[in-house]
């Protein structure tokens, strides 16, 4: 590997950093990968504000290795105490909004494509830096495998799971409830006060359990994120909405989730989508090969990720913690970028080795 890579990929995180590249707002943060790329010679294709990049030697007649992530982030949290975009140094860390998601995983896959872009591999590799991860989007890795990539092999979703190898990444789903009550005046006894009605469902959603645990991804979870019921202070509010997230593991389909919850609740609940599944690994998939050969742990992830587009083996793996991303003075350290770089470097090496049985 050379030595040199991991540092230049830090400077090129400063500069995404430094850059805002909110959801569907990417078109900078494009071009500072084109001009990266470009420096080392290696051709790229861009759809959207998607970079996709081909091993030299790509031969459509070989399997195929994914290496992707995303260079979108969210808005700016209001409990930043520091420069979102500052990209300031304080010792080891990297202090800004992305750093951490996916700003280092990121970069530590660029560099993972250039340093073996060029050799001649028992497979092919591609790098797809891509948009619209964070709000989901039309125009990120969905449309660049409808469009350009088709199915992979195998794919590394590079993500902050402090280098262990999530093997299995929970579903979701986003439900909206509707509780309708009639509206009366507040100074007598009339009306059905909607708000009321919805409490008796947020006190069973809030001690609901799902029975089956998953040994890797462990329970489907539900949780309130959202309410609104009411207009004025003198009026019996007639309805009172609310937004349910669940994260479901698979043992579960996303419509028996909703059919549960359903059969519970006093509202009426409507999801959505129904096409953010659960993803997972076959236990005798080559990875867990790979991660005992290199000592690796592996995890199931409770957090979406652009696994979901993929209908082929993911696994999603990266420098970084979990905990910090969306948070205020997100960062990153420049420790766990390059020791990152070596987990990638090691893992397509491995990778290498089971190729005949990806």
């Amino acid at each position: 590997m050379n030595e040199a890579g991991p540092y230049k990929v830090i400077t090129l995180l400063k500069s995404l950093i430094s850059t805002p590249s909110f959801s569907g707002e990417e078109n900078q943060t494009a071009q500072l990968i084109r001009e990266y790329l470009s420096n080392y010679g290696i051709e790229f294709q861009q759809i959207h504000n998607n970079i996709i990049a081909f091993n030299k030697h790509y031969d459509p007649s070989k399997k195929t290795i994914l290496l992707n992530s995303h260079h979108d982030t969210v808005k700016v949290a209001k409990e930043w105490t520091r420069d979102p975009f500052g990209a300031k140094e304080e010792g080891d860390c990297i202090f800004g909004l992305g750093s951490n998601d996916a700003g280092g995983a990121l970069v530590g896959l660029i560099q993972t494509f250039i340093e073996w872009q060029a050799k001649k591999l028992p497979f092919n590799i591609v790098l797809a830096a891509t948009a619209e991860e964070e709000n989901s989007g039309p125009l990120g890795l969905s449309i660049v495998l409808k469009e350009i990539l088709g199915d992979c092999t195998f794919g590394i979703i590079g993500e902050p799971t402090s280098l262990e190898i999530g093997v299995a990444q929970k579903g979701l789903i986003v439900i909206d409830g509707l509780v309708t009550g009639k509206a009366g005046h507040a100074a007598r006894n009339t009306g059905i006060n909607a708000i009321y009605k919805a409490a008796q469902d947020l006190e069973t959603i809030m001690n609901y359990k799902f029975e089956k645990v998953s040994s890797y991804l462990g329970p489907t979870t539900v949780k309130l994120t959202q309410i609104n019921g009411g207009s004025l202070h003198n009026v019996i509010p007639d309805q009172c909405s609310y937004v349910l997230d669940v994260r479901v593991n698979e043992l579960y389909t996303l419509q028996e989730v909703v059919d549960e919850l359903n059969a519970g609740t006093i509202a009426e609940l409507k999801p959505r989508s129904l096409r953010w599944h659960s993803k997972g690994i076959s236990a005798d998939h080559p990875i867990f090969m790979v991660s005992n050969d290199l000592g690796i742990k592996t995890m199931g992830s409770p957090t979406l990720s652009d696994q979901v587009h993929c209908n082929f083996p993911t696994i999603k793996i990266g420098p970084g913690d979990s905990n910090r991303s969306h948070t205020a003075d997100e960062y990153i350290c420049k420790s766990e970028i390059i020791a990152g770089i070596k987990i990638y470097d090691q893992i397509v090496r491995s990778l290498i080795k089971y190729s005949n049985n990806l």
